[in-house]
Order: C-alpha cells, then structure tokens, then sequence
C-alpha cells in the first residue's frame, strides 16, 4: 500500500481555550521498527482531550495532535526482529489491513504510528466504529471494577453521573457481576436511560438529597464503593455514603479537582480511597491484551452495549464542539469523531 506523504490531523499550536483547536496538514508519521502503522476511521472523544487542550495535562512538545483514543486498519507491520519473535506480540496476530483499537495522545489523524502493544485486535463482527467508541471508557471500566474495587455478587455500588457514556458502562458491567447499582444523574430522561442500561436505583441529585436517598436504599450501612466522576463537587457526600471499609474510587475531575484533604478523613470508617488511572492497569503487554481482549469479547457477546450519542465531523469546528457537547453535561453516552469512512 503506498502512503500519502501528508495527512490531515487536528492539532493545537498553543494550549488555551476551545479556539486553539484547529485543522492542519502534516507529515504522515514514519512507523518505527517496533510500531504498527494505522490508518484512523474513527476517533473516541474523551475528558482527557479537553485537559490537553487547556494545559492541565503536560504537553512535550507543541504542535500536538489532539484525541487519545481512535480505531482503524493497520497498514504497516513492526519490523524489528525482537518484537516479532516476542510471545506477547504473536499472541495478537496481527495482519495487514487488521481492525484495532488504539490508546494513545494523537488519534485525530489520517494516520498513526503507535507501539505494538497500545494497539488492541478488534473482532471481525464488531464494527471499527463501536470498537473506537468503547475502549477507553470500557477498559476503564473493566479495569476499574476488577482492579480499583473488585465488585463482587451482592455488593451495592453508587456510579456518578450514571447516564453518561462511562456511567451507563460502569452500571452495565456492575450488574454483569451481580451487584445493585445505585446512580446519580440530573434529568428523568437521563434516569430512564440508566434505568434501561439496568440501574436499581436512579437518584436526580437535582432534584433530591442524594446522601439521604442512598442511606435510605441502604438501611443505613451506605455502600461497598463509589465510583466518582464527578470529582470536588461529590467528594465530601462521598464520605457520608460509603459504609465502613468502603472504597471510592475518584474516576474523574468533571466538576474540578478534589482539593487537597488530611489523611485522617479515612480513619472514621476505614476508607480506601483510590485516583487510579487506565494506563496503570494496561502498563504490560500482557495486562493491555487481556483486558482489551475481554473488553471486545463482552461486546461481541452483546454483554456490553455502547452507546454512541453523536457522531462529529473531522473538522475543528467539530472538534471544538464535541468539547463544548462533552463538558456541558448534557450528552448519554459517547461522543465520536468519523476521520474515515470504514
């Protein structure tokens, strides 16, 4: 296949507001002995886009283009002979015009050179589509219900802002396990469609008190752990709604970073507290392999249904306005960007 010398990216020359998003020509990248080389259709627009974009996530060098999650067909194979004869790498079996999902700062583009082991093979039945819209939060999720807090049958477990694109993945894995979700969100419609993605207990926070609804579902005792999206505005309730030896888990900073707080804040029910991150979980080849091999399986099964609530256009407009769509709070499930046509 003969590749195009230049390629179409979305990138920012300087951090700052919604404005700096723009529309640029670049170098196709030069695969790297130890990459696979992907031609990019779609692009999952993530929390983490807009704190690149704002300066909040470190940036090595400007320009940078933007997306850290995207799915396409490899054009171009590794060559060096290390990662070839690697056990891990044959384990993935990859081919020449292969779908595969990919986790990586850079994903708005044409194309995309990336480590082999960032690039996960997709089922040949689940569209390039749909495996760009699940992967990050759906690893995320994974990850997090196994690792963060392992939910077990019988567990009761509160998810932040339930009805958005990570929320209604959360709730779907968690009753996957046999625990009861109790959600929050801020509108009925957005109840119904928790509701509909299996939440027992649906809480509009708008509209009732959120820390007196979940003492009240459970008996008093709270929950096994909460998953916070959220960030300040949540923290403190949190500690009024986790039982004793509960875990929160801190997914998210939606309404700004929790500030800092005494360790001693734990002592009274024994919390764990956890800020873990994808990237920790998905560090080995092995560990990236497994979860996004199962992560597909779930989906391929209809186990886990993701839910794409609007589609962009690669432009910077687009860009730019999936954003502004993304941090206003008003979207279910996840937002994608089309580069290519699969």
């Amino acid at each position: 296949m003969t590749l195009p010398s230049k390629m179409q990216a979305i990138t920012i020359s300087k951090t700052g507001d919604y404005d700096v998003i723009e529309k640029t020509e670049i170098p196709v990248p030069q695969n790297g002995p130890s990459n696979v080389l992907v031609k990019i259709q779609y692009g999952g627009v993530n929390f983490i886009d807009t704190y690149y974009r704002k300066g909040l996530y470190p940036i090595s060098s400007l320009p940078q283009t933007l997306g850290t999650e995207g799915a396409g067909i490899i054009v171009a194979l590794p060559t060096d002979g290390a990662v070839l004869q690697d056990e891990e790498y044959k384990k993935r079996e990859f081919k020449l015009g292969q779908k595969v999902a990919v986790y990586s700062l850079g994903a708005f583009a044409e194309y995309m050179s990336v480590p082999w082991a960032r690039a996960i093979p997709v089922p040949e039945n689940v569209p390039v589509r749909t495996a760009a819209a699940g992967l990050t939060q759906g690893a995320t999720a994974l990850t997090f219900v196994t690792e963060a807090y392992n939910v077990q049958e019988g567990d009761t477990i509160l998810v932040h802002t339930v009805a958005g694109g990570l929320g209604l993945i959360f709730t779907q894995l968690i009753k996957w396990r046999g625990a009861t979700v109790i959600g929050t969100t801020s509108t009925p419609e957005k109840a119904e469609i928790a509701r509909a993605h299996g939440a027992d207990h649906v809480i509009l926070y708008t509209k009732e008190d959120t820390v007196q609804r979940v003492l009240e579902i459970t008996g008093g005792e709270g929950v096994h752990a909460i998953f916070d999206g959220v960030g300040k505005d949540t923290f403190e309730s949190d500690f009024k709604m986790i039982r004793r030896k509960g875990t929160i888990v801190s997914v998210g900073n939606a309404s700004g970073a929790v500030p800092p707080f005494p360790p001693l804040k734990l002592v009274e029910k024994n919390v764990r507290l956890l800020r873990p991150t994808l990237a920790n979980y998905v560090y080995t080849p092995e560990e990236s392999r497994t979860y996004g091999s199962q992560l597909y399986s779930l989906i391929e099964q209809g186990i886990l249904k993701i839910n794409i609530f609007k589609e962009y256009p690669f432009t910077a407009e687009g860009v730019q306005q999936a954003q502004k769509d993304l941090v206003g709070g008003k979207t279910t499930g996840k937002l994608i960007v089309k580069i290519a046509d699969e």
